[in-house]
């Protein structure tokens, strides 16, 4: 079959691979279409510690084609969507709920063959079964929603709350949608990428613009969400949090990054700074808000584009142009 491989550090291919065999208690999806992630840029920087090459793809939904001989729970047909993660169920995070932090941590599309493909394996436990209603080509949004369901888990944050927002991608503007729904007083976005912006506005903002200056909210935002992962957005970020606030690291940052932090100031604002990693018992409540509408796919999909051309994909995604990118196989 045809697959997106990543060979090596810096180098994405398309090519042909062995057809995946199921476990038994597996199932084999022939994949309707397939998000690229910061992630995947990660995995192709050598960062994540894959090991290369890999298939990439962990945001992927599609029709299931093939069954382990122990699965009973869905048939030939079913449209599903599918959880990556993958956790080994026995270790002392795993054992005291936080598998996101699985100390043997592995996602299919990172660490295993993934949706970037023809066909993809996926535990049965992992598929969610798809409304009649909810497209499969958009269904891939629900894999990256579950991430950001998780981050407003973390948040734990009141009604009535004023929050900003830095970054107004795919996963920002995710964040936008989710803290409109949880009864936010406000909601900024601050980005320099303008067509980006320009789409944040779109789906209803309180104040917006290239710089948290241009906001009037001198006294600072309860809840503050950096979901670049750039570290001048992250520092800038960590000196707008209100007294009592919460600052949420969502946005994945490279390795090397570093930022500063006011220790006293911490301590005497009883500022709260905290992070949110992947998925977390999140992913069916995301299908759900996906299928009861929380996102427009029209809006959150700029792009949808052949298998063939996912290392021209990797590069449009890695310039910032556009906001959700899909590949179809």
């Amino acid at each position: 079959m045809k697959a997106a491989v990543i060979e090596s550090v810096g180098k994405a291919v398309v090519t042909e691979v062995p057809d995946p065999t199921p476990g038994p208690r597996d199932v084999v999806v022939e994949v309707a279409a397939c998000g690229l992630c910061g992630t995947d840029l990660h995995i192709l920087q050598g960062e994540f510690a894959p090991t290369l090459p890999v298939v990439p793809g962990h945001e992927f939904a599609g029709v299931v084609v093939g069954l382990g001989r122990d699965v009973r729970e869905v048939s030939v047909g079913d449209r599903v969507a599918v959880d990556p993660s993958l956790y080994c169920y026995e270790c002392r995070y795993c054992r005291s709920g936080h598998n996101n932090l699985c100390e043997r941590w592995a996602a299919i599309g990172v660490t295993t063959a993934g949706g970037a493909a023809r066909y993809a394996v996926a535990p049965v436990a992992n598929c969610v079964r798809l409304p009649d209603h909810v497209r499969t080509e958009d269904a891939a949004l629900i894999e990256p929603l579950s991430c950001a369901v998780r981050g407003y888990d973390v948040l734990n944050s009141r009604l009535g709350s004023h929050v900003l927002i830095y970054g107004s991608g795919t996963m920002g503007l995710m964040m936008l949608e989710l803290a409109k729904r949880t009864g936010a007083a406000s909601v900024d976005v601050v980005d320099l990428n303008a067509d980006r912006l320009a789409t944040a506005r779109k789906l209803g903002v309180s104040g917006s613009g290239a710089h948290a200056d241009e906001l009037d909210r001198p006294q600072g935002w309860d809840v503050v969400i950096d979901a670049t992962g750039n570290a001048g957005a992250i520092q800038d970020g960590l000196e707008r949090v209100a007294k009592a606030g919460t600052f949420l690291q969502f946005g994945v940052a490279d390795y090397a990054a570093r930022v500063s932090i006011d220790p006293y100031r911490i301590y005497n604002q009883e500022i709260t700074i905290t992070g949110s990693m992947a998925v977390l018992h999140s992913y069916e409540r995301a299908a759900e808000l996906f299928a009861g509408g929380v996102l427009d796919p029209d809006v959150f999909i700029s792009d949808r584009l052949p298998l063939d051309a996912y290392p021209q994909a990797l590069d449009q995604f890695a310039s910032g142009v556009g906001r959700k990118i899909v590949v179809v196989p």
